[in-house]
């Protein structure tokens, strides 16, 4: 592991100090708070940034590669274990201070990876042999990404297909409320509708479309006899599933509320429509 500080450091194995935090090394990880720049920046750079050891440790598990890690000293011990595949992948160490001021907020989790961005997979390929599927149609917060994915893996989902303008689940936000299952959970991009539909369709797909209906099923019926394939259609958070989405879906289905309440958030109604079509 080639450590590069920062700052001077005693660390055995440390190279000479970095001159400046301008430096092209760490380009990755400068001004991340700049949601308009990371979405630019990922996808187009090929790479994704994890946040502390513990969604690191479950990229390198998935198989991710790094590019680079940026850190406070005293993670070094913690992070070292997982990198022994990677002896030349650079490990820049810093003070709280400084990595505050190269990313422009306080790293609480110690610990970032600049990591190389997997390849998309073919989503008919995902969706060969899959019972259950999650389809996210253009959501734009990538906390409620993040947390639609803890709910897919944990719930039993097996694999989330996202539109072409949803938010990016690799993005930094969303692997952190992830807790990292965005590496657990298979996922993809889909075409737009209606290719999408005829993916499903092809797949033997019922399409089941969260939305609010006079026709709409309840969950709990549904349940009760759902198709044999599954894919839980979920669209953004203010203005619900776009008319494509809606004409793909086979079945429209909803959660009953109570006391006046319409709906429940995005990632919520995740968690409640896998926990009954696969609890």
């Amino acid at each position: 592991m080639r450590l590069t500080p920062l700052q001077s450091t005693d660390w055995p194995r440390a190279t000479p100090s970095v001159r400046s935090l301008e430096q092209s090394g760490l380009d990755d990880y400068s001004r991340l708070t700049d949601v308009a720049l990371r979405r630019r920046l990922e996808p187009e750079g090929g790479l994704y940034i994890a946040e502390s050891p513990k969604v690191i440790e479950r990229a390198l598990r998935a198989g991710h590669t790094p590019r680079s890690l940026l850190l406070m000293e005293q993670w070094l011990p913690t992070v070292e274990p997982l990198l022994e595949r990677f002896p030349d992948v650079p490990v820049y160490v810093g003070s709280s201070e400084q990595l505050e001021q190269l990313t422009g907020f306080r790293m609480h989790r110690g610990a970032l990876a600049s990591m190389h961005r997997p390849s998309l997979r073919d989503p008919a390929e995902l969706l060969a042999d899959a019972k259950t599927v999650v389809v996210l149609e253009d959501l734009v917060d990538h906390t409620n990404v993040g947390a639609v994915f803890r709910a897919a893996a944990g719930l039993g989902a097996d694999a989330v297909l996202v539109t072409q303008e949803c938010a990016d689940p690799l993005y930094r936000r969303s692997v952190r409320v992830s807790m990292g299952t965005v590496f657990q959970v298979p996922w993809t991009r889909l075409p737009a509708w209606p290719d999408a539909a005829t993916l499903f369709a092809e797949a033997g797909f019922d399409v089941a479309a969260l939305a609010l209906d006079d026709d709409a099923v309840s969950l709990r019926d549904y349940a009760a006899s759902r198709p044999e394939r599954t894919a839980i259609l979920l669209g953004t958070e203010g203005d619900g599933l776009s008319r494509g989405a809606l004409s793909a879906a086979t079945t429209t289905v909803t959660i009953p509320m109570l006391h006046g309440v319409d709906s429940l958030n995005v990632a919520a109604a995740s968690a409640v429509a896998l926990y009954a079509l696969t609890g």
